[in-house]
C-alpha cells in the first residue's frame, strides 16, 4: 500500500464562516448576529448604515432615507452595546466594514469590550480601515486623503500595542473588481494601497524600528473573486508572491510568517443578476472555490453573497443559504486533506508569472506617479476604473461576454423562489423615526459636560497631531455620537470630493453608437442646442459605478453630460438642475432610498416650477416601487437588468422629444 502522507494529512482546520449582515435597527441585527452563530457561523462581519459610514447622526439631512438601509445605524455607545449584546467581545472574531470612520468605530467597540470586562489584548477582528479604495469605488470617504492617512496610521499605531491580535487595516481590492478593475489592476492597486500606508506608518514615527516587523504582518487584504476561477486561482497565488516579495525587500521583513498575503474575502456580487437570480447561486459557489482550492493561497475568512442581492437585502433564510455552501464545501469533501492542488502546475505557474509581470509594471507606473495618493489626486486610478468598467458592459452588451440569462440562454421557466418584494428585506420607513428618536433620548439623558471636555481634547488631538484612537475612546464612553465626532473631524480636517473619473473625450470603439448619435443629434437640433443631461446620486450611497457609465456612455452619444460625483442632496440636485437648464436628470440610488429621496426631488422641482424636466431613476427597485415612481412622474425607471445602455441613451433621447414636443 502506497504512503500517501506527503500529500494526504489529517483535515486542516477550515476558514472563518461569515455572512456580512446589519440592517434595521441594533436590536435587530444582534438577533441577527445570534441566529447566525446559531447555524455554525464562526465569526461576525458587520455591515453599517451609510449615515454611520459617512459620520452623520440619524437626524442630518443628508442622513434622510438613508437609516438603517444598508447596514445597521451606530450613533452612539447604546447602540454599539446592543448590537454585540450577549455576544462575548474577548472570544468574537469581529469584521467590521467600515473606512472613513473607522477610528471612531473602533473606539465604540474598545468601549463596549470594556464594558463586558474583555481583555483588550484578546480581542481580535478587523477594521476595513481603507480610505483611498473609497474614493476610487465604494465613496464613503470623508476627509481628503492626507488626514485619511493620518488616521489610518493612528489606527495601526495604536492596536499593535494595545489590541496585537486585530487587524488593523484591510486593504480592500475587493471594491475595485466590483468598480471594474482586471485583475492586473486589482492586484496593482490593492498593493500600491498597502505600501502608501506602511511607508506613511513608517514616517509618522509612532512605531519603532524595531516593532516594524509587527506591524507588517498585521496588515491584512480583502479581496474579491469573480467567476473567472482559474484566473482568479492565479490571482490569489500571484498575492501571495508578490506580497512576500514587497515585504522582504522593502521592508526588510525577514520572519517568514510576517510576510503572509493574509486575506478575507467575499465572492463577486457585480457579477450577480437580476434575471433569473437563482443562477447566482452556481456563480457564487464557483467563486468560492477560487479562494478556497489552492492552499498556499487560501482565504483566512470567507463570507459569500445570497443568491438574491441584485433584487435588495438578503433574508435570514437566503443568507444561511451561503454559509452552508461554505460548510458542505469544508466538512463534506475532502478539500482540506490536501496539500497544494496546484504545486507543479505549468499552466498556473505561467498564468501567475504573467499577472505578477503585469502587476509589478502597473505598480512601477503608480510609483512613478509619486505612490497611491498621487495617482488618486490625478484621477490615473479612478480613470482607468472607469474605462475598465465601461468595456466590460461593452462587452456584454456585444455579446462577447456571455452572462447566461442575460444576453445567452434567456428562455426559463417560471422561478418557485419569487422575485417579488417576499423575495427581500424590505427596511420599514418607521425604523429611521425610531432610531431619531433613539438619538435624542440618549442626548438628553448624557452628561453634557463630559461630552463637551471630551470633544474638545478630540478636537485639540486632530490639530495637535496626536493618536486619535485615546480621544476616541473616551468620547465614546463619555456619550459623544457618531455625528458629533464626524463634525468635530470635518471642522478639522476638512471635507474631500474625489474625482469621478469621467473624462471628456468619447470612445468611438462602442458598437451602435452612430445611430444614438443620429438621435442625439436630431432632438439637440429642434431643441436649439446640445441635449444636456444631469446625472445625479442623490443621499449618502457612494457606489458610483452604475452612475458612471450612464455618464460615460451618454457622452459617447454627444449628450452634454453634468456629473458632479456622489453624496448630493435632493436640493442641490435641483438647483443644479435649474441653474444648468438641463433637459432630463437621471438619479442614481443602490441603497434602497429611492422612494423618500425621489420624492423630495420631484417636490422641489415643482417647487423650483420645473416639472418639465424629465426624470429617470437606476437602481435595485423592486418593481412595486417602479410603479409607485412612476405614478409619482418618473418618466422611466432602470434596474440591473437594463443591461443595454444603448437602448437607455435612445430613451432619454425620446423621453426628452416627447417632452419638448408637449
Amino acid at each position: 500500500m502506497s504512503d500517501n502522507k506527503l500529500f494526504q494529512h489529517d483535515k486542516d482546520r477550515p476558514w472563518i464562516f461569515r455572512t456580512y449582515a446589519g440592517h434595521s435597527t441594533a436590536a435587530a441585527s444582534n438577533a441577527l448576529y445570534r441566529d447566525n452563530l446559531s447555524k455554525g457561523q464562526t465569526g461576525l462581519s458587520v455591515a453599517f448604515d451609510l449615515p454611520t459610514q459617512t459620520g452623520y447622526d440619524a437626524d442630518h439631512v443628508l442622513a434622510r432615507g438613508e437609516v438603517g438601509k444598508v447596514g445597521v445605524p451606530i450613533s452612539h455607545l447604546g447602540d454599539m452595546r446592543q448590537l454585540f449584546e450577549s455576544i462575548p467581545l474577548e472570544q468574537m472574531n469581529t469584521s467590521m466594514t467600515i473606512n472613513a470612520t473607522a477610528a471612531w468605530l473602533l473606539a465604540l467597540y474598545i468601549a463596549a469590550a470594556d464594558e463586558q470586562g474583555a481583555d483588550r489584548a484578546k480581542l481580535t477582528g478587523t477594521v476595513q480601515n481603507d480610505i483611498i479604495k473609497e474614493y476610487l469605488s465604494r465613496g464613503t470617504y470623508v476627509f481628503p486623503p492626507d488626514p485619511s492617512l493620518r488616521l489610518i496610521t493612528d489606527i495601526i499605531s495604536y492596536t499593535y500595542r494595545e489590541i496585537p491580535k486585530w487587524n488593523p487595516t484591510n486593504v480592500c481590492s475587493y471594491h475595485l473588481q466590483e468598480a471594474g478593475a482586471t485583475p492586473v489592476q486589482e492586484l496593482a492597486f490593492a498593493l500600491a494601497t498597502a505600501q502608501e500606508v506602511l511607508d506613511r506608518v513608517k514616517a509618522s514615527g509612532q512605531v519603532p524600528d524595531a516593532d516594524f516587523a509587527r506591524v507588517v504582518g498585521r496588515i491584512s487584504f480583502f479581496v474579491n473573486a469573480g467567476v473567472r476561477f482559474v484566473t482568479e486561482i492565479a490571482k490569489m497565488r500571484a498575492f501571495v508572491d508578490l506580497w512576500d516579495e514587497i515585504c522582504a525587500t522593502r521592508y526588510g521583513v525577514e520572519d517568514p510568517k510576517l510576510r503572509r498575503f493574509r486575506y478575507g474575502v467575499q465572492v463577486n456580487s457585480l457579477g450577480l443578476t437580476e434575471q433569473q437570480p437563482e443562477n447566482n447561486v452556481y456563480r457564487i459557489l464557483i467563486e468560492m472555490l477560487a479562494v478556497t482550492l489552492s492552499k498556499d493561497a487560501r482565504a483566512r475568512a470567507v463570507q459569500l453573497p445570497a443568491w438574491n442581492e441584485a433584487l435588495g437585502l438578503p433574508r435570514p433564510w437566503d443568507q444561511q443559504w451561503s454559509l452552508r455552501a461554505q460548510q458542505i464545501l469544508a466538512f463534506e469533501t475532502d478539500l482540506l486533506e490536501y496539500e497544494d492542488l496546484f504545486d507543479g502546475s505549468t499552466v498556473m505557474q505561467a498564468k501567475v508569472d504573467q499577472l505578477k509581470a503585469d502587476a509589478l509594471e502597473e505598480l512601477s507606473a503608480i510609483a512613478k506617479m509619486g505612490g497611491a495618493v498621487a495617482a488618486i489626486d490625478s484621477a490615473y486610478m479612478k480613470q482607468a476604473l472607469v474605462e475598465s468598467n465601461a468595456e466590460r458592459f461593452a462587452r456584454i452588451e456585444s455579446g462577447d461576454m456571455t452572462v447566461i440569462g442575460v444576453n445567452k440562454q434567456l428562455e426559463t421557466a417560471d422561478s418557485p423562489l419569487g422575485t417579488g418584494d417576499e423575495a427581500i428585506m424590505v427596511v420599514p420607513p418607521e425604523v429611521e423615526q425610531a432610531q431619531v428618536a433613539n438619538l435624542e433620548a440618549w442626548r438628553a439623558a448624557r452628561d453634557d459636560a463630559a461630552v463637551k471636555a471630551a470633544l474638545a481634547d478630540l478636537r485639540l488631538a486632530a490639530k495637535e497631531g496626536r493618536n486619535i484612537m485615546e480621544p476616541s475612546i473616551v468620547c465614546a464612553k463619555a456619550g459623544v455620537t457618531t455625528g458629533e465626532w464626524g463634525e468635530v473631524l470635518r471642522g478639522t480636517f476638512g471635507e474631500y470630493r474625489a474625482p469621478t473619473g469621467v473624462g471628456t473625450s468619447p470612445r468611438n470603439d462602442v458598437s451602435g453608437l452612430d445611430a444614438i448619435r443620429a438621435e442625439v443629434d436630431a432632438v439637440s437640433t429642434k431643441l436649439g442646442r446640445r441635449l444636456k443631461f444631469l446625472v445625479g446620486k442623490p443621499g449618502l450611497d457612494g457606489h458610483s459605478n452604475g452612475a458612471e457609465q450612464i455618464a460615460v456612455r451618454a457622452r459617447d452619444c454627444g449628450m452634454d453630460i453634468v456629473y458632479d460625483g456622489i453624496r448630493l442632496t435632493p436640493e442641490q440636485i435641483v438647483r443644479d438642475a435649474v441653474d444648468g437648464n438641463v433637459h432630463v436628470i437621471g438619479l442614481s440610488i443602490l441603497s434602497g432610498s429611492h422612494v423618500p429621496l425621489v420624492k423630495e426631488v420631484m417636490e422641489r422641482l415643482g417647487e423650483a416650477g420645473r416639472l418639465d424636466v424629465p426624470v429617470v431613476v437606476g437602481g435595485i427597485i423592486p418593481p412595486e416601487d417602479a410603479e409607485a415612481l412612476k405614478v409619482s412622474g418618473v418618466a422611466g425607471v432602470y434596474t440591473p437588468k437594463d443591461f443595454d445602455l444603448n437602448k437607455i441613451m435612445s430613451d432619454i433621447a425620446r423621453i426628452v422629444d416627447t417632452d419638448s414636443a408637449a
